[in-house]
């Protein structure tokens, strides 16, 4: 038998919700200026969302933004004017290197330290990725 007919013979017996892919849409911060400050009123949820620590991921932010800032129980305060679209684009950079998997693509992953490095373990495919400690 061919090796096209064999392959498409295997992908007919897989089931159908591993052929799908599921769309990974990462919420858009909500937020407003008080003053000199922005005010992200969903943070902890984009966190959890990501399943991520939020202070992991609060450390990213403000350190891509260069700007100072601290957590509150219901919301990251940002110590200057910072536009939704920027923190955004922050946060999306942060899910490509510390969330996606850079094999299958999926967002199962956890950040695991080993002696002084850091992988980014896949919980789907198994795949074990180092990650630069920006951080």
């Amino acid at each position: 038998m061919e090796y096209g007919k064999l392959l498409k013979a295997a992908r007919k017996q897989l089931p159908e919700a591993i052929l799908k892919k599921s769309r990974f849409e990462v919420p858009k911060v909500k937020g407003h200026i008080q003053g000199n400050r922005t005010v992200i009123s969903n943070f902890n949820q984009i966190a959890d969302f990501l399943r991520k620590d939020v202070n992991h991921l609060v450390k990213y932010v403000l350190k891509e933004l260069a700007a100072p800032g601290n957590l509150t129980k219901t919301a990251l305060i940002i110590g200057t004017k910072v536009s939704a679209s920027r923190v955004n684009e922050k946060i999306n950079q942060y899910v490509k290197e510390y969330v996606l998997c850079p094999e299958c693509g999926k967002p199962d992953t956890k950040i695991e330290k080993e002696e002084n490095f850091l992988f980014l373990k896949c919980m789907a495919c198994g795949a074990k990725h180092s990650i630069k400690a920006k951080i």
